[in-house]
Protein backbone atom coordinates (compact mmCIF):
# COMPACT_ATOMS: atom_id res chain seq x y z
CA UNK A 1 0.00 0.00 0.00
CA UNK A 2 3.05 2.54 0.46
CA UNK A 3 4.33 1.68 -2.48
CA UNK A 4 1.30 2.54 -4.18
CA UNK A 5 1.02 5.86 -2.07
CA UNK A 6 4.28 6.76 -3.55
CA UNK A 7 3.90 5.69 -6.98
CA UNK A 8 0.43 8.05 -7.40
CA UNK A 9 2.44 10.81 -5.35
CA UNK A 10 5.20 10.67 -7.26
CA UNK A 11 2.86 11.25 -10.64
CA UNK A 12 1.00 13.58 -9.21
CA UNK A 13 4.00 15.25 -8.27
CA UNK A 14 5.97 15.19 -11.51
CA UNK A 15 2.42 16.18 -13.32
CA UNK A 16 2.21 19.53 -11.00
CA UNK A 17 4.92 21.99 -11.69
CA UNK A 18 3.83 22.83 -15.22
CA UNK A 19 0.08 23.33 -13.95
CA UNK A 20 1.60 25.08 -11.10
CA UNK A 21 3.63 27.46 -13.22
CA UNK A 22 1.23 27.94 -15.48
CA UNK A 23 -1.12 28.85 -12.73
CA UNK A 24 1.61 31.39 -11.19
CA UNK A 25 1.87 33.02 -14.95
CA UNK A 26 -1.71 33.56 -15.47
CA UNK A 27 -2.02 35.13 -11.61
CA UNK A 28 0.93 37.23 -12.66
CA UNK A 29 -0.62 38.34 -16.31
CA UNK A 30 1.93 36.98 -18.55
CA UNK A 31 -1.27 34.64 -20.29
CA UNK A 32 -2.42 38.22 -21.42
CA UNK A 33 0.81 38.46 -24.05
CA UNK A 34 2.01 35.14 -24.17
CA UNK A 35 0.47 31.27 -25.38
CA UNK A 36 1.61 28.27 -24.56
CA UNK A 37 1.89 27.38 -28.61
CA UNK A 38 1.12 30.19 -29.84
CA UNK A 39 2.18 34.02 -30.45
CA UNK A 40 -0.30 36.20 -29.55
CA UNK A 41 1.41 39.84 -28.66
CA UNK A 42 4.58 38.31 -27.22
CA UNK A 43 6.17 34.60 -28.93
CA UNK A 44 4.76 31.50 -27.55
CA UNK A 45 6.32 30.12 -25.02
CA UNK A 46 7.45 26.90 -27.22
CA UNK A 47 8.92 29.27 -29.31
CA UNK A 48 10.94 30.66 -26.68
CA UNK A 49 11.77 26.98 -24.80
CA UNK A 50 12.94 26.09 -28.70
CA UNK A 51 14.84 29.61 -29.34
CA UNK A 52 16.90 29.06 -25.81
CA UNK A 53 16.87 24.76 -25.24
CA UNK A 54 20.53 24.80 -25.62
CA UNK A 55 21.84 28.21 -23.11
CA UNK A 56 22.88 27.41 -20.12
CA UNK A 57 22.48 30.62 -19.19
CA UNK A 58 18.51 31.04 -20.50
CA UNK A 59 16.95 30.79 -17.19
CA UNK A 60 18.38 34.07 -15.70
CA UNK A 61 18.50 35.94 -18.84
CA UNK A 62 14.82 34.96 -19.19
CA UNK A 63 14.60 35.98 -15.26
CA UNK A 64 16.25 38.95 -15.83
CA UNK A 65 13.57 39.79 -18.87
CA UNK A 66 11.00 39.43 -17.25
CA UNK A 67 11.59 41.78 -14.02
CA UNK A 68 13.02 44.41 -16.59
CA UNK A 69 11.17 43.93 -19.84
CA UNK A 70 13.17 43.73 -22.87
CA UNK A 71 12.77 44.48 -27.00
CA UNK A 72 14.03 43.63 -30.45
CA UNK A 73 14.48 39.94 -29.96
CA UNK A 74 11.05 38.64 -30.52
CA UNK A 75 10.08 42.31 -33.18
CA UNK A 76 8.98 45.50 -32.37
CA UNK A 77 6.80 44.86 -29.73
CA UNK A 78 8.97 45.68 -26.22
CA UNK A 79 7.74 43.60 -23.27
CA UNK A 80 6.90 45.79 -20.32
CA UNK A 81 9.11 45.06 -16.75
CA UNK A 82 6.95 42.85 -14.76
CA UNK A 83 6.55 44.33 -11.12
CA UNK A 84 4.59 42.24 -9.96
CA UNK A 85 7.31 39.46 -9.69
CA UNK A 86 10.05 38.88 -7.65
CA UNK A 87 13.41 37.40 -8.28
CA UNK A 88 12.09 33.93 -7.32
CA UNK A 89 9.23 34.10 -8.87
CA UNK A 90 10.83 34.93 -12.26
CA UNK A 91 13.44 32.22 -12.10
CA UNK A 92 10.46 29.78 -11.73
CA UNK A 93 8.90 31.51 -14.63
CA UNK A 94 11.81 31.05 -16.51
CA UNK A 95 12.69 27.63 -15.63
CA UNK A 96 9.15 26.85 -16.68
CA UNK A 97 8.88 28.35 -20.20
CA UNK A 98 11.82 26.31 -21.09
CA UNK A 99 9.89 23.25 -20.61
CA UNK A 100 7.20 24.16 -22.72
CA UNK A 101 7.21 21.80 -25.45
Amino acid sequence: MRQLFLAVTLAITAATPALADQALATSKNCMACHALDKKLVGPSYKDVAAKYAKDKGAVDMLAAKIIKGGSGVWGPVPMPANAQVNDAEAHKLAAWVLTVK
